[in-house]
């Protein structure tokens, strides 16, 4: 998960920083993400504020994704976001 240093570099994190907002020691940090569970991702994600699928792009998929429509009114990028719920 060679994406997540690159967010953490994005977002001014230092991983003592992230790790110390996961809740774990820095220590256990490397560790977890080399061998992730699912619900180390899910966390991971929303403590950087990123879906999870960019844990696993790389920088040109994420910047393909993020160039899209724009608000007509404002300028501002439009972000469609969709979920996926097992019935």
């Amino acid at each position: 998960m060679d994406n997540i240093e690159a967010l953490l570099k994005e977002k001014g994190f230092t991983k003592t920083a992230f790790s110390d907002l996961l809740g774990i020691k820095k220590q256990n940090l490397n560790g977890l993400m080399k061998n992730p569970t699912l619900e180390t991702i899910k966390k991971f994600a929303s403590v950087l504020d990123v879906p999870m699928w960019q844990l696993f792009a790389s920088p040109e998929e994420v910047a393909k994704e993020t160039k899209g429509e724009t608000c007509p009114y404002c300028g501002q990028p439009i972000a469609i976001r969709t979920t996926i719920e097992k019935v």
